[in-house]
């Protein structure tokens, strides 16, 4: 424990005997391409948390906890060396007897009701009574007390109830938890998380913010976003995240100024900080911890001005006080009327924005078979590849001047963008449950992303915003000009510390097991939430039978891996084994697992493929950080992972001829963007193609059409007039080709 922690323990139980005020200044953004806010608090840094204006702090009832989490053991008897005391005091015990008298202490109310007020509800009750008649009538030698009792009740000399001490106990052994309830709760009462923390926090953002860092002598940006605008600003920065450690010294010294991802920044190492995305439910906890948790003078926390009222009451509970600053965009931006419904209508400069890496494959075939060059960038590319496709739509000399692009263009990316194009205002999410979900984009996100046009760095000194269809432009129109929901919630997850306090009370139990029943007996203010933790388990439970101790298992459970591609899974997997035999992953043992070398990709699978490599290699390096000592060759491997960079560019360069090859080797029935089979026939209607023209309006009369399969797509707007003719006209040259092929020599 360090000392400041120490002395802000000791000054909760003991008059305060000085008030030491740090002021802080920071600014929150306003995404709508408008204002910047900022903010100042004054830190008391030996204060602790205050009583909440909200009066969620109040000592209320325990939250009851989700039996069904609860497992129960296996146990064995107390005596098992053959030696029967019990009968040999009393008689052997018949077990028809035995049955029917456990079956009365079952149905007993008076029973299930004393043991209801011990924790055990109707579920737990019936399993531990399942239990321990099992235990009674199988066993091959009882304890002799237990004994005793059961042959004085079959000779009526004791009553049914004098088994429930016995049957109490053996609920206990079978569900430790019982026992230790109290206990979890305190470990799991998240409703004060300041106390875990001694941290000092503030708001800020932008350039503006940026500016403020460089006149510190020390500072810690949270996101590449941070990385450039400090090199605008002249100032040397290291970048460090899970995966990459770039140095501006070449000897490796540290800079005073780091960027870096949020959960790679240290809680213990004083510093001044820029962070966001408090409320995000996969990640909100690392910023909570972040702004609870950093020891820094000062911490500027991007946001807009939603975020304000809550940062504001958040510094309460933790003694601050807040200033707000504003801050306006340099640079205006618009939302046209119109639509730019085709990409024939489609300019320098512009950028159109997808939600599903498909449509990006599919958008970025046909702006090439028009003759326009255009760059591709979406989330799962290494970052090189973003950067070298940013710097070719960047570039005025470079013949590329539309950029096709997800929403990742918002993470620290700076891109000349003059026009922003929404090819769909749907995007795919997961809810606070874990379940997918395809819901229209919010008005932060649309924000964030409109806000990329027109930027005041970029050639265009004005951005529009606008989308691919006609009826997607009101529908955007209203998002943009909807109010922001304030935020008014922020994350937390369980800390190593935490579980391993739960796992000392339930040492039986697997990690999942602990994270289940923590999350459901945690109590959160209304100020916090806990983040979805699936992923956590999914890999909790994919390494559960090798044998770690509990905080690598725990380690090894926050990486960040994309679960759904299956190499990264097997390698990941691979990763632990290793690791729990002790024996270091070294660099020839990575390029086994990954078949290095590796060739420029072929197609699209091969190019996916390439991209879960990477992730790999980005495992080692997240996991090196951690463990130094298992993960020795962290240099060798970045550098085979810069080559692999190089090679991912290459194929995204030529992105469109291996969506062309891919086609030409697709497997019927397979989806060849995916790699995964298509869903067999629907009994939904199919849904029309987003600028497909009705039957009625194509330009092709009902009566001319006949009943081929391609009428009926056309009827069904599944498929253009123009279309149709371009594939006739295909179909009909391979036809041709083929019947010169076929015919006889000198025929």
């Amino acid at each position: 424990m360090s000392v400041s922690r120490c002395m802000l323990l000791f000054s909760r139980v003991q008059p305060r005997i000085c008030a030491i005020s740090v002021r802080n200044k920071n600014a929150l953004v306003d995404s709508r391409c408008g204002n910047f806010g900022s903010i100042t608090l004054l830190k008391d840094p030996w204060s602790g948390p205050l009583t909440s204006r909200r009066g969620v702090y109040s000592n209320s009832s325990s939250r009851s906890p989700d039996t069904s989490l609860f497992v129960p053991l296996n146990i064995k008897s107390d005596v098992d060396d053959g030696w029967a005391v019990g009968a040999e005091l009393t008689q052997p015990l018949d077990r028809s007897e035995l049955l029917k008298i456990l079956n009365k202490f079952y149905k007993r109310n008076e029973m299930q009701k004393i043991a209801a007020d011990q924790g055990l509800d109707a579920r737990l009750f019936h399993q531990a009574f399942i239990s321990f008649r099992k235990y009674v009538l199988e066993i091959s030698t009882l304890s002799a007390d237990l004994h005793i009792i059961l042959n004085d009740i079959c000779c009526g000399a004791g009553h049914i109830d004098d088994l429930y001490p016995y049957f109490m106990r053996h609920a206990k052994q079978i569900f430790p938890m019982l026992d230790c309830m109290e206990d979890l709760r305190k470990i799991s009462d998240l409703r004060v998380p300041a106390n875990c923390f001694c941290g000092f926090i503030v708001t800020y953002t932008g350039i503006g913010a940026v500016k403020c860092v460089v006149f510190k002598r020390s500072a810690i940006v949270m996101g590449k976003l941070g990385l450039s605008a400090l090199f605008k600003c002249g100032v040397p920065c290291d970048l460090v995240t899970g995966e990459e450690r770039t140095f501006v010294d070449a000897e490796g010294g540290q800079a005073e100024h780091v960027a870096c991802t949020i959960e790679m920044c240290s809680v213990t190492t004083p510093c001044q900080c820029l962070i966001q995305m408090i409320r995000d439910i996969s990640r909100g906890w690392a910023w909570t911890r972040a702004l609870l948790g950093l020891c820094a003078e000062e911490i500027h926390v991007c946001g807009e001005p939603a975020v304000i009222n809550f940062v504001t009451e958040l510094m309460y509970t933790t003694g601050e006080e807040v200033e707000v600053r504003n801050y306006k965009r340099l640079s205006p931006c618009s939302i046209l009327d119109r639509a730019v419904e085709s990409l024939d209508n489609l300019r320098p400069g512009d950028c159109v924005v997808c939600f599903s890496k498909n449509d990006i494959y599919s958008i970025s075939r046909q702006i090439e078979s028009r003759g326009l060059e255009c760059a591709v960038i979406y989330g799962s590319l290494p970052p090189g590849t973003k950067l070298s496709q940013a710097k070719k739509f960047n570039d005025p000399e470079d013949p590329c001047k539309i950029l096709v692009a997800t929403d990742a263009i918002g993470m620290g990316l700076n891109l000349s963008i003059k026009r922003i194009i929404f090819n769909s205002l749907v995007k795919p999410n997961i809810n606070v449950k874990g379940e997918k979900e395809l819901n229209t984009i919010s008005t932060s996100q649309a924000l964030q992303i409109a806000g990329r046009a027109g930027r005041f760095s970029s050639i265009f000194k004005e951005g529009e915003v606008t989308t691919m269809h006609r009826d997607d432009l009101p529908i955007l129109k209203e998002i943009l000009s909807r109010t922001v929901h304030a935020i008014e919630i922020a994350g937390l997850q369980p800390t190593a510390e935490q579980i391993e306090m739960f796992a000392y009370h339930l040492p039986d139990a697997t990690l999942s097991n602990l994270i289940d029943i923590f999350v459901s007996l945690s109590q959160v203010d209304g100020m916090y939430f806990v983040c979805n933790i699936d992923d956590f388990k999914f890999l909790a439970d994919m390494i559960q039978h090798i044998p770690l101790n509990l905080r690598s298992r725990y380690v090894f459970c926050t990486a960040p891996i994309n679960k759904k591609q299956p190499f990264v899974c097997t390698s990941f997997l691979k990763f632990a084994r290793q690791f729990s035999r002790d024996e270091p992953l070294t660099f020839d043992w990575v390029c086994r697992l990954v078949s290095w070398p590796l060739v420029p990709p072929k197609n699209i699978k091969d190019l996916v493929h390439l991209e879960a490599v990477h992730d790999v290699l980005d495992l080692y390096l997240w996991l090196s950080y951690r463990f130094m000592d298992m993960f020795p060759d962290a240099n060798h491997v970045r550098e085979i992972q810069q080559e692999l960079d190089s090679i991912i560019q290459l194929g995204v360069r030529n992105i469109t001829r291996l969506i062309r090859a891919t086609e030409t080797s697709a497997t019927p029935g397979i989806d060849p963007l995916s790699s995964q089979r298509r869903p067999g026939p629907s009994p939904v209607s199919p849904r029309r193609v987003r600028g497909a023209p009705k039957a009625q309006d194509s330009g092709v009369e009902a009566g001319q059409l006949d009943k081929s399969l391609g009428s009926r797509l056309v009827q069904e707007g599944l498929l253009t007039p123009d279309l149709l003719r371009q594939l006739q006209k295909e179909w009909s040259k391979e036809h041709r080709q083929e019947e010169s092929f076929c015919e006889p020599k000198g025929k």
